[in-house]
This record gives structure tokens, C-alpha cells and sequence, in this order.
């Protein structure tokens, strides 16, 4: 006759007594930093080619972008998104392309939140 070992756990305590417990080890994951898109004002790129930027690269509707862009013209500076790095990175090339490409000194800048 073959001889099985106990199923349950043999603890100091005799069989079936282990009082050890089992812990999951719950990994964590961080969401990835985001990132703010900022445009900044200048003296010579026209408001209706900022409104357009906005428009065209960040999904605005004419109201909001003609609001950003005052934003920008009073202030100085306006967020025009949060994103993650990648994205952000992305839309700040795109930006600054295509103002160079039109002759605008506009500037497109982001920064960690």
C-alpha cells in the first residue's frame, strides 16, 4: 500500500492547523503623468489664426476657441488641453509647424500638471 501525504496543511499545530495566511500581492499601476498644452500671446500672430489653431488641432467649436483666444490676448497665456505626454508632445509639434509654416511667431508650449 502507497502511502499519500496529507492534502491539508501539517502546521506545528498537527495536521489541518496551519494558521499561516496566504496574501495576494495587489500590484498597483499608476496612471501615467498629464501634461497642459498651453498657447502663448504674442504681438504679431493674428486672432483669427489662433482661433483656427485651436479649431483645427484641439477639437474647439468657433465659441470656444474665439473664448481661448481671448484668454490668450488678455492674459498671456491659455491651457488649451491636458494630455498625456505623448499626445501633448504631439499637438505642440503639429502647432508650432504649422505657424512656422505660416509665417506666425506663435508659440505652443506644456508643462507638467
Amino acid at each position: 500500500m502507497t502511502a499519500f501525504p496529507d492534502r491539508m496543511s501539517d502546521g506545528p499545530k498537527g495536521p489541518g492547523q496551519d494558521t499561516s495566511v496566504l496574501t495576494k500581492t495587489k500590484t498597483k499601476t499608476e496612471r501615467p503623468p498629464l501634461y497642459k498644452v498651453m498657447l502663448l500671446n504674442d504681438d504679431y500672430t493674428p486672432m483669427e489664426f489662433v482661433v483656427h489653431v485651436l479649431e483645427r488641432f484641439f477639437g474647439l467649436n468657433h465659441a470656444q476657441a474665439f473664448e481661448i483666444m481671448l484668454t490668450v490676448h488678455k492674459k498671456g497665456l491659455a491651457v488649451v488641453g491636458v494630455f498625456s505626454a505623448e499626445v501633448a508632445e504631439t499637438k505642440v509639434a503639429q502647432v508650432m509647424d504649422f505657424a512656422r509654416r505660416h509665417q506666425h511667431p506663435l508659440q505652443c508650449t506644456m508643462e507638467k500638471e
